[in-house]
């Protein structure tokens, strides 16, 4: 263990695990309890969109990807609210269009881009300290605006309806979720891919949805299962020789069904 953690690279890596492992535990609370799981997985394969317009244009496809999100996750916003489309419509709307979109960009250059097909499955292992320095910094930011939020976004979560009639802004800020959970996804797409990046979010907190109904403490318990299992899939994924966002994930659904075995809610509803 100590040898495998004298290698440059692991460090990066598990420094930024660590880092979206609790990000996306922290936004996925607010997720899992507002019903904003399919919305995740539409604006995570969006960021496939952004990406390859950032290879196409020669800048840096971080900065493209956190623009091409916010812009979809608005959209999907603006188009369920303020017209006759339902939510999970507008969904599949700018899942399909955004990813056709990164297929038509990717046929427009030349070759074969290594790069490009890692952001689509994840490579940890290949995290720059440049990559580290965006994943905090990002990181940091949208965990700042969680806090000084905190109190309105847990109103808009279990009651909109009484936020809006107690002078909480509802609407903007439910558009301000969905930018959190856009920047939340560009910030882990290097780490798990755009594929799983929507279960990295939504099943931690689904595991400790399973063990409590106190928000701060299901908090607190899915950021404990997100940095676990990005730890723990990463160092399992080394040993195995396995992909790491895969084996990150899939760690991260084996917590959640033993979570669910054990679960309160499936012991109280045996007894009654």
């Amino acid at each position: 263990m100590l040898e495998l953690l004298g290698y440059t690279f692991m460090q990066r890596a598990l420094v930024a695990g660590a880092l979206v492992g609790a990000l996306c535990a922290v936004i996925g609370v607010y997720v899992v309890l507002k019903g904003l799981s399919f919305i995740g997985a539409g604006i995570a394969h969006a960021s496939f969109g952004g990406v390859a317009i950032g290879f196409l244009l020669g800048v840096n496809p971080v900065v493209t990807a956190v623009i091409f999100c916010l812009l979809t996750a608005w959209g999907i916003g603006l188009a369920s609210r303020r017209s006759q489309i339902k939510e999970d419509t507008a969904v599949g709307i700018f899942f399909a269009s955004t990813m056709a979109l990164g297929i038509l960009l990717i046929g427009v250059m030349r070759g074969y881009n290594v790069d490009l097909f890692g952001y689509l499955f994840g490579s940890i292992l290949a995290v720059t300290p440049q990559d580290v320095w965006a994943t905090a910094g990002l990181g940091a930011l949208v965990l700042t605006v969680v806090g000084l939020f905190f109190k309105e976004l847990l109103f808009i979560t279990f009651d909109p309806e009484m936020a809006e009639v107690t002078g909480v802004p509802a609407e903007k800020i439910y558009f301000l979720l969905l930018g959190l959970i856009a920047v939340t996804v560009v910030v882990s797409i290097k780490v798990v891919g755009i594929v799983l990046v929507s279960a990295l979010i939504v099943t931690p907190a689904a595991a400790a949805y399973q063990l409590t109904e106190d928000f701060r403490r299901m908090m607190a318990l899915s950021v404990v299962f997100g940095v676990g299992s990005t730890l723990g899939g990463l160092l399992l994924s080394y040993w195995l020789n396995t992909a790491s966002g895969a084996t990150i994930v899939l760690l991260s659904t084996l917590v959640f069904f033993i979570a669910a075995v054990f679960s309160p809610r499936r012991w109280r509803r045996r007894v009654a």
